[in-house]
């Protein structure tokens, strides 16, 4: 598997939201204005360390799912950038219905490949992503959860709402257990295994992408296509357990940890 799709469209709400506390130099305030979370600065470009993290795993073509007026990112990588480790696609989603939806707009591109799908606003470490590639089928990339405490830039009260994967005893995917209740999960072996939304899907995942209906609040999620691929189409998903943390840039006021996370380490495109 040579294949990766980003998924860039969303809107960046949280990011737009300014926030008590949160200091950011002129070029990152305007960008983070946009809500275009990739494309925030944190020493270079936030996409930059995810695509060179992707080209050191091994990942040769990627494709960037974004929205219609995506004229930034294209015009920095085929203007301001050389790229020569990868070579990138773009594929369009028409309007924010969710991350389900996202993934199908890449159908194109992944025609009857295997192929990663991972956030944009997610820094993964590279040991997660080349695991992925080396899977024979579908599989996910769950993440200890006091690892993830220990080594990412996110509070450990907001990594313990986040969704939680169960597997079976031949570590294979059951569910995901999105925003679980307290008393829910103290009734959970440990340790805990996080959703960071790092798939690796087969063709199977755009017939169950769909077929799905929007979640309660609205949207088509990849998380739904997933469970639908296991229950109708007898999908399996291998997990892969990863003891490591992931960066995230959601609101600004993970920019200035995430730019200290990430000072040292080198970009090649």
């Amino acid at each position: 598997m040579h294949k990766a799709v980003i998924l860039a469209r969303g809107l960046g709400k949280r990011m737009r939201e300014e926030e008590n506390g949160a200091k950011l130099e002129p070029a990152q305030l305007e960008v983070a204005k946009l809500g275009l979370k990739g494309m925030i600065p944190v020493g270079r470009r936030f996409l930059d360390y995810v695509l060179s993290a992707l080209a050191d795993a091994g990942y040769t073509d990627v494709c960037l799912v974004v929205a219609p007026d995506h004229e930034v990112i294209r015009r920095y990588y085929e203007e301001e950038v050389r790229v020569t480790r990868l070579r990138l696609h773009y594929a369009v989603q028409e309007e924010p219905k969710g991350t389900a939806d996202a993934v199908a707009a890449a159908r194109e591109f992944a025609g009857s490949d295997y192929f990663l799908a991972i956030n944009s606003d997610n820094y993964y470490p590279v040991e997660a992503l080349r695991a992925l590639r080396d899977q024979p089928g579908c599989a996910v990339a769950l993440f200890e959860q006091e690892a993830m405490i220990a080594h990412s830039n996110i509070s450990p009260e907001r990594i313990r709402q986040f969704a939680v994967g169960l597997m079976n005893g031949d570590h294979h995917l059951l569910r995901i257990l999105e925003k679980p209740q307290p008393e829910v999960l103290e009734q959970l072996p440990r340790p805990l295994w996080v959703s960071m939304n790092c798939w690796r899907f087969g063709p199977s995942i755009f017939e169950a992408c769909r077929q799905i209906r929007p979640s309660p609040r609205g949207e088509l999620e990849i998380t739904d296509a997933v469970q639908y691929a296991i229950d109708h189409l007898g999908e399996k998903f291998r997990v892969v357990r990863i003891r490591a943390g992931v960066l995230d840039l959601t609101r600004r006021s993970d920019i200035q940890a995430v730019a200290k996370f990430l000072k040292d380490v080198p970009v090649n495109l």
